[in-house]
This record gives C-alpha cells, sequence and structure tokens, in this order.
C-alpha cells in the first residue's frame, strides 16, 4: 500500500540532498548562509492585518431549516473577524490566519438543533426553540523553509518557478453548536512558487493531511438516550465522539497579481485567488453506520481588490485598506459527499448545507 507518509519524507530528504551534495559541501554552505544573514534584517517582512467581512451564503453541514412553504432553506450569513499575520524571515515564510465565524439562527447555538422535521428545537426538551447564532474559531499556520536561503544557492530557480521550499503547518478549528464539531490537523510538504507579471506569484504545494483529531456528536455513543449507541442498537460509536482520520493528500495552491496593465491612473487593483484539494480521510463516523468521506475542495478562485489607502493618499500608503470583494466555493464540506451523507440529506433530497457557494466583501487594514 502506498504510504503517504513516507512519500513526502523521501521527497524532502531528496530536497537537502540535491541542494547540499556533501557534507563537505553543506559545511561551506552553512558558512555562507552564516554571512549572509549579516548583510540583510533577520526579517525582511513582517505584514499584520484585520479584516472584517460580510458572508450572506455561507453554510454548516447537517444545519438547515424547513421553511412554511416547504422550501429547505441550508444557508447561513455569516460575520467574519480575522487576524493574518504574515512575514519574510532569512530562510522562509510563515503564515498565521485567526478567524472567528458568527453565524445567524439558521445555524444555531447549543443546545438548537435540526429535529427530523426540519425544525429548529431544544436538544433537551424537542419544542421549537430560538437560539443564538453558532461562533467558531479557525486557525491555520503554514512555514516555509526556502531551498534557495537555505542553502545559498539558486538551483531551485528555473525559468518561472522561483523557489521549491518545505512546507509545513496545522489547522484547528473549535465551534459552540450542539455537534460541538472541533478538529486538529497537520500538513507537510514542498511548496513550488512561480512568478507572474506585474509583482504576482503562483504558489502550489502538494502535502501530506493529517486530521489526527476530529470531534462531533453524530459519532458518540447515547447521544439519543442513554445506553444507546450511535445511530442504533449493534452499530459500534465513540465513547466521548472523539476520532482520528487517516492520513490522506492534499494539494493548496495560491495567487496574487497587481492589474499593472491599467493605465496609472487606476492602478489601484490586484486580483488574488486560492485553492485547496483534500482527499478521503476515512468514514464519517465508522464503516458501519456511515459513508465514506470524499475529496473536499475548498476556495476562493477569485478576489478582486481596490486600494483604497493608495487611491486617497498615495503610493506610500499602499494596501493599507483594501475593499474586496470575492467568490467562495466549497464542495463536499469537511469530506461529507453532498450526495450520500446523512447530513447532507432531508428525505432523501440535497438540504442544501454540503456545498457552500456565496460572494462575499469586506474591508482589510494594515497595522
Amino acid at each position: 500500500m502506498f504510504d503517504i507518509r513516507r512519500f513526502f519524507t523521501a521527497a524532502a530528504l531528496s530536497l537537502i540532498a540535491g541542494a547540499s551534495g556533501s557534507l563537505a559541501r553543506a559545511d561551506d554552505l552553512m558558512v555562507k548562509s552564516a554571512k549572509k544573514t549579516t548583510d540583510r534584517p533577520f526579517f525582511l517582512v513582517v505584514d499584520d492585518r484585520l479584516t472584517y467581512a460580510w458572508m450572506p451564503k455561507a453554510t454548516d453541514p447537517g444545519l438547515f431549516s424547513v421553511q412554511p412553504n416547504g422550501a429547505i432553506n441550508g444557508t447561513t450569513a455569516k460575520q467574519v473577524y480575522a487576524f493574518t499575520h504574515f512575514d519574510v524571515w532569512a530562510y522562509g515564510t510563515n503564515f498565521l490566519s485567526l478567524s472567528m465565524f458568527k453565524s445567524d439562527h439558521n445555524d444555531p447555538a447549543n443546545p438548537c438543533v435540526t429535529n427530523a422535521s426540519g425544525a429548529i428545537v431544544s436538544s433537551v426538551s424537542g419544542l421549537p426553540a430560538s437560539c443564538a447564532g453558532m461562533t467558531e474559531i479557525y486557525g491555520l499556520f503554514r512555514s516555509t523553509f526556502s531551498g534557495n536561503d537555505i542553502f545559498n544557492t539558486k538551483a531551485f530557480a528555473i525559468g518561472p518557478l522561483h523557489n521549491i521550499s518545505f512546507e509545513v503547518g496545522m489547522d484547528a478549528n473549535t465551534e459552540n453548536s450542539f455537534l460541538a464539531n472541533s478538529k486538529r490537523a497537520a500538513v507537510a510538504g514542498l511548496q513550488f512558487a512561480f512568478d507572474l507579471p506585474y509583482k504576482g506569484y503562483f504558489n502550489v504545494a502538494p502535502l501530506a493531511y493529517w486530521e489526527f483529531s476530529s470531534r462531533n456528536a453524530f459519532a458518540q455513543c447515547g447521544l439519543f438516550g442513554a445506553g444507546v449507541p450511535y445511530p442504533a442498537l449493534g452499530a459500534t460509536c465513540l465513547a466521548d465522539g472523539e476520532r482520528s482520520f487517516d492520513v490522506t493528500w492534499s494539494v493548496e495552491a495560491n495567487y496574487y497579481m497587481d492589474l499593472g496593465f491599467l493605465p496609472e491612473s487606476m492602478q489601484f487593483w490586484s486580483i488574488s485567488g486560492r485553492a485547496a484539494w483534500q482527499g478521503p480521510k476515512g468514514y464519517e463516523k465508522n464503516p458501519v453506520v456511515s459513508t465514506p468521506t470524499v475529496v473536499t475542495l475548498n476556495s476562493e478562485p477569485i478576489r478582486l481588490t481596490f486600494d483604497a489607502s493608495k487611491a486617497l493618499w498615495g503610493p506610500r500608503y499602499a494596501h493599507f485598506v483594501d475593499l474586496w470583494v470575492a467568490y467562495r466555493y466549497w464542495q463536499n464540506k469537511f469530506g461529507l459527499d453532498h450526495n450520500r451523507s446523512a447530513s447532507c440529506l432531508f428525505k432523501g433530497t440535497s438540504n442544501n448545507s454540503c456545498t457552500e457557494e456565496t460572494v462575499y466583501a469586506g474591508v482589510t487594514m494594515k497595522f
């Protein structure tokens, strides 16, 4: 069986071996790198930003309501508050994102839940209830270690390929819904960085992805009554809803480019985007009573940004205040098969909660 962990370990070792050549050569490169750090600051770029955004049609798998006319509403408006940090240091880059998503009442906080009839009720009494919208905290960290900078070479720059780096990172989230979803995941692999026109870039990273801790109340024993395993007698379940998924593959890509072809009087615009594919990571809960997970696509293929501060105060204040609008598409959210998973269906029909498709807008401020 293909072992993805061994594959990425071998890839990382080959990257190091190709750059160093021999132990003697590696020692020489370390001396050159040490001299290099005296010629420039350790941190070349430090960029911290705050963002507020409004997302009118977000989703949360399994959370929906049935309207009086029978229509299924699987969307929820979300306010987004985010802090991002990016830095370029002597041997690579670091990126940190901390986000808070605040839903409306269609994605309620605990103890409200959607019942078998599609109504939002109290999980305690089973009676109709109105709870505050759910709050989710999501953190993401990515760090790269540059082959060119570590080994003081240009061997990893060929044509439009600017660099090859080793990349590691982690994801973590928690939310206060009835399901109390939370996950902890780690990634590792290589990043290939390409140059685009007008000071732009395109990065793509094949990674190993391991969601080593993932909690969901649907996988918990006794959820529907004392001593009753989920979802029926005889089915295996998890005592506390906590599980670890299989290691799988992931591909992450992002790009940015100024619209430098515009007249100089209009050069306040840029485009950017990102996409992340994750492979199947095992069964939702267990092989007896749940469907297998499938490939997930989480993307924002296009974001159009207007540099308001540059337009108002000149190039010195470029990107201090950005106004932007973006398109977001997330299919098979959290790996749930939107055509088969019980969380994505209501009476055999899609409840519209496992695919997220929305246009949203926001403002980002640098400080």
